[in-house]
């Protein structure tokens, strides 16, 4: 068996060339294949990429540029008015915190039995004053934690009503504080009896916590948290019935409040 190769390349035998019918041989030459005419892909270039415009680079970043430096030059002009704003106000309105005093604290009772149950009968008077000539404050109800001033061992608790401070104007406030029959564990009983039994007193701190809300003439600002520290109480278990007046006289208190006017807080 032999091998064939098609088509053949065997010349055309008898003298006569191979011939195709839409391309005649010439000059009694054999023909070879047919050359087709060439593609718009071979005439331009089968491989040449598409053309793309390419984005002008500069002018994008000019633009870029442009608006950073709008963008700047308006926070400052908005921070420059709110400066402004806020020293008119603080000119106008010489905001200053208000201020509190104990001005005077009687205990009727304040009994650790052996069993470790704390009983108080407490009658706080405090002294509020808002010095401020233009600035209302609102207060929420005030809650009042007595506590030993070395341990923080709570003494008792009571409250305050709201209340509205006017300008310029000194407001009396009473509060009793009780505790009926709580029980402490033996570390802070013992600590307890030991302040109790002291011949200088028992050393109290006050705590008065709330939030407020301050009205400067058109403008309320939102209600802020408000901590009222007292220390310096001096007080002493009475033996009777009869209730024993704490010393206040070396009492101070600290007011922490932070309302802010713009950039300023006072």
């Amino acid at each position: 068996m032999t091998d064939r190769v098609y088509p053949s390349t065997k010349p055309a035998t008898n003298g006569t060339a191979a011939t195709n019918p839409s391309f005649p041989a010439t000059n009694g030459t054999a023909a070879t294949n047919p050359s087709f005419p060439a593609t718009k892909a071979q005439i331009y270039g089968a491989t040449r990429p598409t053309y793309r415009p390419q984005p002008n680079r500069k002018r994008s970043r000019s633009c870029c540029c442009a608006c950073v430096l709008w963008t700047t030059a308006v926070i400052f002009i908005l921070i420059v008015l709110a400066v402004i704003a806020g020293a008119i106000i603080y000119v106008l309105y010489r905001p200053h915190r208000p201020s509190f005093d104990v001005s005077g604290l009687s205990i009727s009772s304040l009994n650790l039995t052996s069993a470790s149950h704390l009983t108080t009968n407490i009658n706080l008077n405090i002294t509020a004053r808002n010095p401020n000539k233009k600035l209302v404050y609102t207060y929420n109800p005030i809650t009042i934690s007595v506590t030993t001033e070395r341990d923080d061992i709570v003494v008792g608790s009571g409250s305050l009503p709201s209340f509205v401070h006017g300008t310029k104007n000194t407001t009396f406030l009473r509060a009793a504080i009780t505790s009926s029959g709580v029980q402490l564990d033996d570390v802070s009983a013992g600590k307890l009896k030991a302040d109790l039994k002291s011949k200088n007193g028992v050393a109290l701190k006050l705590e008065l916590e709330t939030k407020v809300k301050v009205k400067m003439g058109g403008l309320k600002t939102p209600k802020v948290r408000i901590r009222v520290t007292c220390q310096g109480i001096k007080a002493t278990v009475p033996s009777g019935k009869k209730a024993t007046a704490a010393s206040v006289s070396n009492a101070k208190c600290k007011v922490d409040l932070r309302i802010k006017i713009w950039k300023w807080t006072f």
